[in-house]
Parts: structure tokens; C-alpha cells; sequence
């Protein structure tokens, strides 16, 4: 049987892997869906009904299977991590429990008035519920990330004995709350979001448009496509290059506050100045694919560029290396290639967006081969992206659960076995891989069943050459 610490730890990260493809959805998704309504409103034509009743349904099944999956992470800390819920069960319950009742509620609420109501109530109040709707999704992360952001650069806080238990007790709740960690935390997850599911619309998108106007087969609602593919491509053009200039700044504020894992996020193992920077990074051993090491690696290097990052500015700033932490060091590999993957993507997809653009604005969206099959084959990397994304924020902190605080090791729940953590470990990999299986299979079949016709719709503005091109 496995270890209790590393069974909990691989069901959680199960966890929280599949279930933040459902809340990035979601988040994503609600922007797109506000502006929708608000242009169906104030235009009255049929193609924005079209988009907002479409991409709702997509909304709504990643909403539920969200709040299955996320019900599940609430429950852990409890049955997998009891000690770390008694230490930080002052501090998590507020954030936990405000967005239940704040976040959630309001998301849930006009959810239905969102899904059924449109018919129901005036244009005003459908607005607002449009509203409330991204909203509440929107405040969900807010105090989620609240809550991690605090593990990853606590204040705010003392700790006093309990019974013998050492706890947090908050000093200060707004220091707390509003960590310096936060504010990067939360635009560069929101900004992913958006980015992530631009990717997936485009690819979806692009899939139609390329049956269309290169394989010459007949797509009903066609006109439909192609305006998903153009409003994805105007996300993606306003969100790719903001996640990379986001994501340099965050990325020295995890150096300055978090230096052990930055040294491993770049294989820094000893301490040094004029540290280069591994823009594309190859192992020359076996060995070095699972203990990287910046110099050993064979790759595109910029001198001195990792110390200018760092510190804004020097080429010769001096970074910590791994090895002068007195806390043993992360899993480096996973740290270091993760975010490896993470930059790649962030780079391809500021290509990706401007290939789009400059194509639409020569008139050849629709007929460049090469850009449709790039974007079908991107339509997942979004998620792929914030998946390493978190990877490299999680594993990149340990041995820690709360920086400084309490270590991972210290944090499982006591008496908990190594056959029971085992069994709930495959059980889990069992019901989320059937969640994700059946999530798969609804979002194709939605997919394939395309938008609502022409006929079908309430819209006031019919015009004949919509009705023509949308079949």
C-alpha cells in the first residue's frame, strides 16, 4: 500500500486537476456569455441569441460537474489532511464559507432564471442575471484563491497553542485576506480562463469553418461559426500577449517571496549571479530529465537573463540556489518542466492569435488550412496550460502547505492508513475519470448538435441574410 502522505497528496492533486477543467470553463465562459445577452438585448439579432443559448448550455454542464468535483475538495481537508484544517481552520473557514454563501448562491440563483428564464422575465432582469451569473463565478475564485494565496505567503496571523495543537489565529484578517500573492494569483488565473476557453471556441470553431470552406462539405449554421471564430480570435489577441507580460511579473514576485521555488522553477541548484535563462531546454542524460540542472542542460540560453528577470533590471543579480535552503527541495523535475510547458504554450498562443488576426485582416480566415488545423489541434492546450500552471504553484512550494508554516508531511490526517488512503486514492481515479468521460461525451454531443435554427429562436431581428446563411 502507499504511504498515507503521498495517497493523500495524489488524491488530492487528482482532484483539484479534474475539477479546476470545470470552474476554468465556467470562468472563462461567463464574460463571453454577459456580452452575448447584453448584445441580444440591445440588437435583437438572431446570431447573438444563437451564441448566448449555445455556449450556455456548455456553461451550465461545466457548472454542474464543477460543483460535484468541488464539493469533494472541501471534504478532504477533513477525511486526508485533519491536521492542516485544525492549524488554518480559523483562517479557511471564512474564505470556504463566504464563497458558499456569497459566491455560490448567487452563481446558482440566477443560474436558473439565466438557463430558463429568458422568456420569463423582462430584458432588464435577463441582463442582470446574465450579470449575477458571471459575477458569482467570478467572486468563487476570488475566495479560493484568497484561501491558496494565503499558503503561499501567509501573514496576518499568529500562531498560539490549543490543546496542545499549534494554530493559526488571525491578527489581522485583511492582511490576511489580501496578501500580496492575491492580486497576481487572481488576474493571471482569470486572464487564463478567458484565454483557455477562446482557445477551445476557436478550435471548435475552426473545425466547422475548415469542413466548409476547405473541404467544401455543407455546415448548417456556418455563419454561426464564423462569428464564434472571429470573437475568439479578439480574445485571444487581448489575453495571450497580457499572460505573458502578466506572467513575467508574477514570476519575480515568486522570486522575491518564494525563492526556494523559483530556484526550482529554473534548476538553480547552487547559488550564482549572472544566471541564464533557458529559453528552450534539453537533457543530455537520462539523469537529467529527472534532476535537472540549469547548467547541465544543451539548449537556447541568454546570458545573465534569469538575474535580470529576477531582479528588473541587473544581469548580474545574484539568485539562491536550491542548495543553500535548509528544507529539502522540491520535486524539481516536475517544477522545472512544468513551467517550461506553461511558457511554450504562453508564447504559442500569442503566435497563434496573431497568425489568426493578420489572416483575418488579408480576408483569409477562412481559407488558411494551416491556421484551422493549428487551432483544432490548440483547443485543449488552454486547459493544458493552466494545468502545469498549477503544478509548478503547488508542487513548487513544497515541502510546504503553508510556506514557513506547516510542511505537507506534518499535515495529514493522524491514524489515517495506508490501505485506506490506497483504496480512496483508486477510487477516486475511478469516479473522476467516469466525470470526465461523461463530461466529454456531453460537450461532443452539444458540440455536434450545433446552434438552435433560425426558427427556433426569439430574437427580433430576423434579417434574410441571416436566415440564408445560417441554413
Amino acid at each position: 500500500m502507499i504511504d498515507p502522505t503521498i495517497a493523500s497528496r495524489l488524491q488530492f492533486a487528482l482532484t483539484v486537476m479534474v475539477h479546476i477543467i470545470f470552474p476554468v470553463m465556467s470562468m472563462g465562459l461567463a464574460p463571453f456569455l454577459v456580452w452575448f445577452t447584453v448584445q441580444e438585448v440591445r440588437t435583437g439579432r438572431p446570431i447573438y441569441e444563437q451564441l448566448r443559448r449555445f455556449w450556455t448550455k456548455i456553461f451550465a454542464v461545466s457548472f454542474v460537474i464543477g460543483t460535484v468535483t468541488g464539493l469533494v475538495l472541501e471534504f478532504e481537508f477533513a477525511t486526508n489532511f485533519a491536521t492542516f484544517a485544525t492549524v488554518a481552520g480559523e483562517l479557511f473557514g471564512g474564505p470556504l464559507a463566504l464563497e458558499g454563501m456569497m459566491a455560490f448562491m448567487l452563481e446558482a440563483t440566477f443560474l436558473g432564471v439565466f438557463v430558463f428564464g429568458r422568456e420569463r422575465v423582462s430584458d432588464r432582469l435577463y441582463v442582470v442575471s446574465s450579470v449575477a451569473v458571471g459575477l458569482g463565478t467570478w467572486l468563487s475564485a476570488v475566495w479560493i484563491l484568497i484561501a491558496n494565496s494565503w499558503m503561499q505567503t501567509p501573514r496576518g496571523f499568529e500562531l498560539v497553542t490549543e490543546n496542545g495543537q499549534r494554530v493559526v489565529t488571525l491578527t489581522d484578517p485583511l492582511a490576511a485576506y489580501l496578501t500580496p500573492r492575491f492580486g497576481y494569483m487572481f488576474v493571471h488565473m482569470q486572464n487564463a480562463a478567458i484565454e483557455s476557453v477562446a482557445l477551445f471556441m476557436a478550435g471548435v470553431a475552426a473545425y466547422y469553418v475548415y469542413r466548409h470552406h476547405i473541404r467544401g462539405h455543407s455546415v448548417e449554421a456556418i455563419a454561426f461559426w464564423e462569428t464564434t471564430l472571429k470573437i475568439a480570435i479578439v480574445a485571444l489577441v487581448i489575453t495571450a500577449p497580457l499572460q505573458v507580460l502578466h506572467g513575467d511579473a508574477y514570476a519575480r514576485h515568486v522570486a522575491q517571496s518564494q525563492p526556494q521555488k523559483f530556484a526550482a522553477m529554473e534548476a538553480i541548484w547552487e547559488t550564482g549571479s549572472y544566471v541564464p535563462e533557458y529559453i528552450v531546454a534539453f537533457p543530455t542524460t537520462l539523469d537529467g530529465v529527472f534532476d535537472p540542472r540549469t547548467r547541465e542542460l544543451f539548449g537556447i540560453a541568454i546570458p545573465g537573463f534569469a538575474s535580470w528577470l529576477v531582479s528588473g533590471g541587473n544581469p548580474e543579480a545574484t539568485i539562491r540556489g536550491l542548495e543553500s535552503f535548509s528544507t529539502r527541495a522540491p520535486p524539481v523535475a516536475i517544477v522545472f518542466w512544468s513551467f517550461r510547458i506553461m511558457v511554450a504554450l504562453g508564447f504559442w498562443f500569442i503566435v497563434l492569435a496573431f497568425w489568426s488576426a493578420f489572416r483575418w485582416r488579408r480576408g483569409e480566415l477562412f481559407e488558411d488550412d494551416l491556421l484551422h488545423r493549428a487551432l483544432m489541434l490548440s483547443a485543449p492546450l488552454g486547459i493544458v496550460a493552466v494545468e502545469v500552471g498549477w503544478i509548478v504553484t503547488e508542487v513548487g512550494r513544497q515541502p510546504w502547505v503553508i510556506q514557513g508554516v506547516l510542511q505537507t508531511a506534518d499535515s495529514v490526517t493522524p491514524g489515517l492508513s495506508g490501505q485506506e488512503a490506497t483504496l480512496t486514492l483508486l477510487g477516486f481515479v475511478a469516479g473522476y475519470t467516469g466525470l470526465l468521460v461523461l463530461y466529454a461525451v456531453v460537450c461532443r454531443w452539444l458540440i455536434v448538435s450545433g446552434p438552435p435554427a433560425i426558427d427556433e429562436l426569439t430574437a427580433t431581428d430576423h434579417s434574410s441574410e441571416e436566415v440564408s446563411s445560417n441554413g
